[in-house]
């Protein structure tokens, strides 16, 4: 099944369990979903890549949004994001380990044949495809940086 249809079931399921948190979550999702669908080029169309970088970027958001409240003595909206963040999450690929993603990165800079960090945009253009959502752009390109520099 489709995330997208997976969103709507959820929804109609968090509405029938007067869960506020995940509804009112899931709904935003979806109306992310739905402007994606709708842009200009998309074809009334949104895979399942897509939908989960949209949701990777809403976690990122999320956890951003979570330090600048938590910053701000505002540890009650933080655990407000932070509960969004989690409901995003269950939905998005399990995230891969620190040596899983060092292992991944280190296949794709040998197939990609870099030699240094002048091939770091070749690489991270592969990375950025293949980790969608299992990664964060900032962790892979640091220890991109710290594999090619080796």
């Amino acid at each position: 099944m489709a995330l997208f249809e997976q969103i709507s079931q959820d929804i109609v399921a968090a509405m029938k369990a007067k869960d506020k948190v995940k509804l009112e979550t899931l709904r935003n999702v979806k109306k992310l979903f739905l402007e994606a669908k709708t842009a200009p080029g998309a074809n009334d169309t949104l895979t399942d890549d897509a939908a989960i970088k949209i949701m990777a970027k809403m976690v990122k958001q999320g956890k951003d949004a979570a330090d600048i409240f938590n910053g701000q003595g505002r540890t009650d909206l933080a655990e407000e994001e932070l509960a969004q963040v989690s409901v995003i999450e269950a939905y998005l690929p399990k995230s891969l380990t620190p040596e899983e993603l060092e292992a991944a990165l280190r296949e794709i800079i040998i197939r990609t044949g870099a030699t240094g960090p002048k091939d770091m945009g070749k690489i991270m253009g592969t990375a950025s495809k293949e980790l969608a959502g299992r990664a964060d752009g900032k962790t892979i390109s640091t220890l991109v940086k710290q594999l090619l520099a080796q």
